[in-house]
């Protein structure tokens, strides 16, 4: 293979790719082009090394190119490619199936051993606690296939989301993304059966979240509730630990059901295996990919064993919910040793503690010098900073500048928030304290001089 620069690529992709995909800076400032990746690092290709701050949208919780998840994978490959995944299946997509259910609902089943909930759709008490999945490919799929779900098991077509939620660009899953910049252009073929509630960011919004979700009970056929327990996309914003609870809590009291989107936050990410255990929250759903495999495309939606038994038929022969590539043998292989490697590494106490850290020393960035206002916020190794001007206005230009700037310094960040005025940290969960140190300390240099 001929190895092309920087320039070559860019050029190929400007002619050969729909132009609203990558976007590119002019003077080829941005982006650059990974060559290779190993743990936390980065190499382009003119061989420039980068600390990836973003673990490939969190992707990479057990580090780049980990050597027992990419020898799993490298191993499947060479013994079976490729298998027919609603029809002949293959051996890891039942053993995967079988360790997704052990580390969410039966792991799960100490938080509410004794009020295990009879409703139109749990089943009866003293059912052993299990789950059942849906494999897909990609995220918005995995929230598909729970609103799929949703309104077997209700009957029930609305759901009811929240302002700043990133749920996927699928058409089924863009009915509960909020931001206008996602849904706008299409907006005239979507079903729109999403009702937005405002996110809370303090205890004190939980009494108008609660208003306005019975306020939509009353007026809507709800089936489901879909959030996410951290937002990635909409700025890294954490709400007060009542949130989730509240949203159980008046679920059971309507029959409706809880849809976690833990796609970002799973395996690890925020200091717990799901973000949902930092309140012991149990959902009927939850979604789940990115770190799910290190890497290769596959998510999965994981339910109530119980609930996915009275929502989906038996098969009797063909699949109402399916894709070629269902439960893929590459991905389940790399899935089960991606576990195996959060596990043996206590991935999950380390981005709590290293989640600390990184917020203290985060919250530390402000500068008489600077003409940003900056404020803190995260769980674990999902943290952000958000750059608002001394007016109370998003600094936008100011924080991409200060991206481009880091990049330029060897370090890989992105925005977030409806805004990109918020500069996120969702590193593999292998990085060391004084990478993250050494981080901080060169962005707060970086916007002194803003």
């Amino acid at each position: 293979m001929i190895l092309m620069k920087t320039k070559q690529i860019l050029d190929l992709l400007r002619a050969y790719e729909s132009r609203n995909i990558v976007f590119m800076e002019p003077d080829g400032s941005w982006p650059i082009i990974w060559e290779r990746a190993k743990d936390v690092y980065v190499w382009d290709a003119d061989g420039k090394k980068y600390l990836d701050l973003s673990g490939a949208f969190g992707v990479a919780a057990a580090g780049h190119a980990n050597r027992r998840v990419v020898k799993a994978g490298q191993k499947q490959m060479a013994r079976l490619l490729h298998a027919m995944g609603d029809v002949h299946p293959h051996a890891g997509k039942a053993g995967l199936a079988r360790e997704l259910s052990r580390i969410t609902f039966e792991h799960w089943a100490s938080f509410r051993r004794d009020e295990l909930r009879e409703s139109p759709t749990s089943g009866h008490r003293g059912t052993p606690p299990s789950g059942k999945v849906i494999f897909s490919n990609s995220g918005f799929e995995a929230v598909e296939s729970a609103l799929k779900t949703a309104i077997l098991a209700t009957g029930k077509q609305g759901v009811i989301a929240f302002t700043g939620a990133y749920h996927g660009l699928g058409y089924g899953a863009l009915n509960a993304t909020h931001r206008d910049f996602f849904r706008g252009p299409f907006q005239s073929q979507l079903r729109e059966f999403g009702h937005f509630v405002q996110f809370p960011s303090k205890a004190s919004d939980l009494a108008s979240v609660e208003f306005s979700i019975r306020h939509f009970f009353r007026r809507e056929r709800i089936g489901a509730i879909l959030v996410e327990p951290v937002q990635a996309r909409g700025g890294i914003n954490v709400p007060p630990k009542e949130f989730l609870p509240l949203l159980r809590k008046l679920c059971d009291e309507h029959g409706v059901l809880l849809v976690l989107d833990e796609i970002y936050t799973g395996f690890g990410r925020t200091g717990k295996w799901f973000a949902c255990e930092h309140t012991g929250v149990v959902p009927d759903l939850i979604c789940l990919g990115k770190a799910l495999t290190g890497g290769f495309p596959l998510s999965v939606c994981v339910g109530r064993a119980d609930l996915m038994d009275a929502a989906w038929p038996a098969s009797r022969g063909e699949a109402i919910h399916t894709s070629t590539f269902l439960g893929h043998p590459v991905g389940c292989a790399m899935a089960l040793a991606q576990i195996k490697e959060i596990e043996r590494l206590n991935l999950c106490k380390r981005s709590a503690e290293l989640g600390e850290f990184l917020l203290a020393e985060l919250s530390k960035i402000q500068s008489l010098k600077s003409k940003v206002v900056c404020k803190s916020r995260g769980l674990g190794l999902m943290a952000g900073i958000e750059l608002r001007l001394p007016d109370g206005k998003p600094a936008t230009e100011a924080t991409m500048r200060a991206i481009k700037n880091m990049l330029h310094r060897g370090f890989i960040l992105l925005p977030e928030g409806g805004h990109g005025n918020v500069i996120s940290f969702t590193p593999p969960l292998t990085i060391a304290k004084a990478q993250l140190s050494k981080a901080v300390s060169t962005l707060a240099e970086v916007l002194n001089h803003e």
